[in-house]
Formats: structure tokens, C-alpha cells, sequence
């Protein structure tokens, strides 16, 4: 991991078509809850039974191909692809976006549940286990916490996320569901169909962050009226802390993710983790140490039977209110922590993203839940019925009945509160700032007005889900409309495979060329010295042979009755000398390219040439004076010695 992280620049575009049909619709939704609630949680009953008959398969199956493919894609040669170019580099360190991925909205849910599932459980258990002992079902209890949330709502994330980072990192196109389309649609994916199906994720992620609005505001409120007498947990309760946590929003979104959301989720995951090893060490150490083991090791034996378990032969019920429930809600969320894992995680490859943001949670959510759950459940087992009475009669006081019976638990209890807002705070703040970028053409640094309308809308939403139903409300408000968002995430599967399919192919045909090109280089760099140092020795031969050939006619032409054996012998040895070292210092570089340029029958002979064109005159000169000094010192063959060299000057002279 660099010590320095990259940061990168993002445009702010204006809203489009989207926002103006969506935030209406939503407006619309919100005023019905308001005039009619009864009305509104009439007709959502009816739909939350028709999406459950007809649909539940739909969603369990669809929910386990999704970890499969996630898998598939960790494992597989695609795991090396990197969401962005290649250059590029991880955007927030390890510990930073891990903290953002929690605080982004999901966290709530480890909060608001990790007491509150395997008590649930324990007491209204899974139809397997109705008639179990007590042990038995505090154990189901626990791996069925585990289950809906460790693999199954993080593949879901992991499978959006993935998609939409690499659709905007990798290929440049806009931060919008509807682009992962794009290499099935072409451009109509940006036209009136792609604008549908961005208004679907909009209208599905507002209604799936709604819910969390809701549930946050259920636990302050249980929480606050646990601890502080006078405090009623009631809805008049619960819209004041919608209200003031609307305005608190506000200011963080008014920094941007670089400093209010990255902040505030540093600070939450350190107080989660100080309440998490509060609760282990002050807590059943042993037992927790103990139901760790044995939950991971039921959760992996029985996963694949718990995904796929329908209850075809019971009445679906307790799956309906459970397992259906958080499949459909943590798809409502998908495109919301689909963008925003996408947006925080620019600069990593497909595998490490896995990792981070598919095993690393669901190791945390057992750990969570074992350690949360598991000491309430130790305390119930105990013969503590307070506990179970609360949990079952206000689901959202579990958490705050459960830090009640253990030491300090007043500073604890406050911790826990104040764990919940900032949730709640980074909640929204991260949720405006996705709808924002989702309703602005993709823009990754929408309007700040845009994130704030959206803020009061999804507040407003949470309100009158909340008077219609409470939690029942919320829950069927996810269920229903995560139906067609659903469908989208199947064809954004084959969507991804396309794209990465391509890009694969590419990354190893360019290696392929790099290793080529190195082997070239390297085989070549070998075999040019090689080549030289042998031929250079070959051609040096050739070449001083045929020169002194050549100029042997010429110069000994002149001197050839008065000069002896021993003359020539010495003339020899002069050129020889004289030729190399010219010849190794000025031919030596266009040796080098004329072998490598054309290695091939007649290298030699134009080398040869080459160089004796380059020589011939500065060897002759040399060697003439050479010859002269050799010859004999009688008067006469002075003289003649004299006029040849005058002759051959003055011929040197016309030349120039």
C-alpha cells in the first residue's frame, strides 16, 4: 500500500431528467404516507404478499448466484483487473475505507440487529428448529444472524460496486446504473430506456435508505428512552431525531466526502471497535471465543442449504419476516453502496476489492454478532428473562438491554448512542451524496442542493413509512421495491463479464507484445556482441588484406625498383598497425549497425567497402610517408623519392 494516496479530481454537472421525475415521485410518496397511512400501509401489505408468493425463489436464488459470481471473479484471471488504469493507485488507505465502507449505512444494520437477530431468533426460531432444546436454538439463532449478514449482503454490494467503479474508473463512462449497460446496449443505454433504469435505482435506493433512516431513528429512540427517564420512545420521539439528524447531515455534506464522510467514519469505527473489545473482554470471553468457532464452522457447513432453503412445505412465514426480508432490503441498498464502494475504492484491483469489501466484513459481521448476540444469549441462558422480554417487545432497546447488565454500562450505553447518530449522520450524508450523483448525470461531486433535497425526501420517506407501520413499514417498503432492481443486477452480471472479458483479452495480448519486445532486446543485445566480436576480427583481416592489395599498386608503383624485402615486410607492419587503430575507433559504431541493420551474406563486402572509401586517402598518406622514410639514403633515390612525393602532393592539391 503507498504511503501516499492518489487524489483525483471530479466534476459537478447540473441534475437531469432523472431528478426531475424521481424526487417528484418520491415527494408524491411521501405526501400519501402523510394524508393517508392507512391507505399507504393497505396497499403495501398487499404488495409485500404478492412479492413473497410469486417472488421469494427469486430472491434466494438470486442472492447465492451473486456470491458465486463474486467469487468467480476473485479467483479468476479477471481478479488481477484493476478498477482504474493502470497507473493509478488506491485513492483512501486500508483502515480509511474500510471505516467508510461500515459508515456508509450498513453499520446501522450491525447496530441495530447484532443483539437483536439471535435473541429474535432464539425466541421465534427458524421452523427447523421449533421444537430444538434450548442450546440448539441459541446456536441456529446466532448462524442465522451470521447468514443475513456476512457473504449474502456484501456479494450484493460487491457485484454493483464492482460494476459501476469499473464502468467510471476503467472505461470513463458516467456514475450511473444505467452505464453498465452499455456493452449490451450501445448508446441507447444513455437514452430513454437507460434513464429508466437509473429512475428504478433511484426510486429503490430511496426507499431502501428510508428504511435504514427509519431503523436508525428506532434505536435512538429505544436507546435514549432505555437510559434517560422523562424520554418516551415514541414517534413524536423519532420524527425530532429524524429532524435534528437531517440538520447535522447537512454540514457534513456541505464538506464532501473527502473530509465530512472519510472523518466521521475514522470516528465510528474506532468507537465500534472500542464497544466491540469492551464486550469481549468484559463480557463471556470464553463463551464468546467458543460460539465464534462453532458459528463459523455452522455457517460455512450449512450456508449453501440456508440460501436455498424456501420452506416449500410450511407456510414461508418466518422466511418472509427474515431471510426474504434482508435479501430484498440489502438489494434496495445496492445501488446506493454500489456507488459509494465504487466511488472510495478507484485504484484497486478486482481480487483486493473482494477481499475488502466480501470477506473482510463477513469475517467482522461473526465476530460482531457472536460477541453481541452471543453474550445476550449467555445472559437469557442464565435465567436473565429481562433481556428477552425487551428484545421481543421493542426490537430496538436490544442493544442498550444487553450493555445493561454488563460493568460501566451508563459511558457504554452513551457510546452506543452516539455510535448510532454518527451512523445515522454518514448515513445520510452518504446516501444524498448517491442520489445526488445518480440524479446529476453521474457526476461523482453533485450540487450541494441536490444532496440536501434528497436529504429531506429520503427523511420525509422514513417519517411516514414510520407512522404507517413502524417496522413492519419498513420492511415491506424494501421488499417491494427491490423486485425490479433486482432483475437489473442479473444483467449487469453478463454486462461485467463482457467488459472484463475484452479488457483481458487486451491486457494479455499487450504483455504478450512486452515479453516479445524484452526477448527481442535481450536475444539481440547478446547477438550483436557476439556477431561483432567474430566478425570484427574476420573482417579486419579481409579488409587490411584488400587495402594492402590496393594500395600496394600504388604506392610501391613509385618505389618498386629500389625498394627491398625488408621495406615491404616493415610497410606491412606500418599499415597494420595504422588501419586497426584507425579502423577500431572510427568504424566501430557503423560496424555495429550495418551488422545488425543487414546480417546477412554480403555484410562483409560492403563493410569492407564502407570502410576502405572512409580510409583509403588518410592510409595512403600515411603509408607513403612511411615508405618514404624507409628508403635508401643515396642522393639519387633521395631525389626520386622527393619527386614522387611532390607529384602525389600536387595531385592531393588539384584534388582538393
Amino acid at each position: 500500500m503507498p504511503s501516499t494516496m492518489e487524489k483525483y479530481e471530479y466534476k459537478t454537472k447540473k441534475p437531469n431528467i432523472v431528478f426531475y421525475i424521481s424526487a417528484p415521485l418520491v415527494a408524491l410518496f411521501v405526501l400519501w404516507g402523510a394524508i393517508g397511512p392507512g391507505s399507504l400501509a393497505s396497499i403495501s401489505e398487499s404488495a409485500l404478499i404478492f412479492t413473497l408468493d410469486n417472488f421469494g425463489w427469486f430472491y434466494m436464488l438470486s442472492t447465492a448466484f451473486f456470491i458465486a459470481f463474486v467469487l468467480f471473479l476473485a479467483i479468476s484471471p479477471f481478479g488481477k483487473l484493476k478498477l482504474g488504469k493502470q497507473h493509478e493507485k488506491p485513492e483512501y488507505k486500508f483502515f480509511t475505507w474500510l471505516g467508510m465502507l461500515f459508515s456508509a449505512g450498513i453499520g446501522v444494520g450491525f447496530v441495530f440487529w447484532g443483539v437483536a437477530e439471535p435473541v429474535l431468533y432464539y425466541f421465534d426460531p427458524h421452523p427447523d428448529y421449533v421444537n430444538a432444546s434450548d442450546g440448539v436454538r441459541a446456536a441456529a439463532g446466532l448462524r442465522y444472524g451470521v447468514f443475513h449478514w456476512a457473504l449474502h449482503p456484501w456479494a450484493i454490494f460487491s457485484l454493483v460496486a464492482l460494476t459501476l467503479a469499473y464502468v467510471q474508473f476503467r472505461k470513463d463512462q458516467p456514475a450511473l446504473i444505467s452505464s453498465a449497460f452499455h456493452p449490451i446496449l450501445g448508446d441507447k443505454a444513455y437514452g430513454t430506456f437507460g434513464k429508466g433504469i437509473d429512475t428504478l435505482a433511484v426510486l429503490a435506493t430511496s426507499t431502501g435508505v428510508a428504511t435504514t433512516f427509519g431503523l436508525s431513528a428506532l434505536q435512538i429512540s429505544g436507546g435514549l428512552s432505555y437510559l434517560i427517564e422523562g424520554i418516551h420512545n415514541t414517534a413524536t420521539t423519532q420524527f425530532t431525531i429524524i429532524a435534528i439528524v437531517t440538520v447535522l447531515f447537512i454540514f457534513s455534506a456541505a464538506t464532501g466526502v473527502n473530509k465530512g464522510i472519510k472523518i466521521l467514519s475514522t470516528i465510528n469505527l474506532s468507537i465500534a471497535a472500542l464497544l466491540l473489545l469492551f464486550v469481549i473482554i468484559v463480557g463471556p470471553t470464553l463463551f464468546i471465543a467458543q460460539n465464534f468457532v462453532t458459528t463459523l464452522g455452522g455457517y460455512i457447513a450449512n450456508v449453501t442449504q440456508m440460501s436455498l432453503d424456501l420452506d416449500p412445505f410450511g407456510d414461508g412465514e418466518w422466511l418472509g419476516n427474515n431471510t426474504i426480508f434482508f435479501w430484498a432490503w440489502h438489494i434496495s441498498w445496492a445501488p446506493f453502496m454500489g456507488i459509494f464502494i465504487a466511488r472510495i475504492s478507484r485504484g484497486r484491483t478486482i481480487r483486493e476489492f473482494v477481499a475488502g469489501v466480501l470477506i473482510v466484513p463477513s469475517v467482522l459481521a461473526a465476530i460482531w454478532f457472536t460477541s453481541f448476540g452471543g453474550s445476550a444469549l449467555d445472559m437469557i441462558l442464565a435465567g436473565n428473562e429481562q433481556i428477552g422480554t425487551l428484545v421481543m417487545d421493542e426490537v430496538e432497546v436490544a442493544l442498550f438491554a444487553t450493555l445493561g447488565h454488563l460493568p460501566l454500562s451508563f459511558i457504554t450505553s452513551l457510546l452506543a448512542v452516539l455510535l448510532i447518530i454518527i451512523f445515522f449522520i454518514t448515513s445520510a450524508d452518504s446516501a444524498s451524496y448517491v442520489l445526488g450523483a445518480m440524479t446529476s448525470s453521474g457526476s461523482l461531486n453533485p450540487k450541494l442542493s441536490i444532496k440536501i433535497i434528497w436529504g429531506f425526501l429520503i427523511a420525509g420517506t422514513a417519517s411516514v413509512l414510520l407512522i404507517s407501520g413502524g417496522l413492519e413499514g419498513l420492511q415491506t417498503a424494501s421488499i417491494v421495491a427491490a423486485l425490479p432492481f433486482a432483475f437489473i443486477m442479473l444483467v449487469m452480471m453478463f454486462s461485467l463479464l463482457i467488459m472484463m472479458g475484452k479488457d483481458l483479452k487486451m491486457d494479455k495480448l499487450r504483455k504478450s507484445k512486452r515479453e516479445r519486445r524484452k526477448v527481442k532486446e535481450e536475444v539481440y543485445s547478446g547477438m550483436k556482441d557476439t556477431i561483432y566480436d567474430d566478425f570484427k576480427e574476420e573482417a579486419y583481416e579481409e579488409i587490411k588484406e584488400d587495402m594492402y592489395e590496393q594500395m600496394k599498386d600504388d604506392v610501391y608503383g613509385d618505389f618498386k625498383d629500389d625498394a627491398s624485402g625488408t621495406l615491404k615486410t616493415k610497410v606491412y607492419e606500418q599499415v597494420k598497425e595504422d588501419v586497426y587503430e584507425d579502423f577500431k575507433e572510427e568504424a566501430y559504431e557503423e560496424i555495429k549497425e550495418e551488422v545488425y541493420e543487414q546480417v546477412k551474406d554480403d555484410v562483409y563486402n560492403e563493410i569492407k567497402q564502407e570502410v576502405y572509401e572512409q580510409f583509403k586517402d588518410k592510409i595512403y598518406e600515411d603509408l607513403r610517408e612511411d615508405v618514404g622514410d624507409q628508403l635508401p639514403s643515396n642522393k639519387n633515390d633521395e631525389k626520386k623519392g622527393e619527386d614522387v612525393i611532390l607529384k602525389k602532393n600536387k595531385r592531393t592539391d588539384n584534388d582538393h
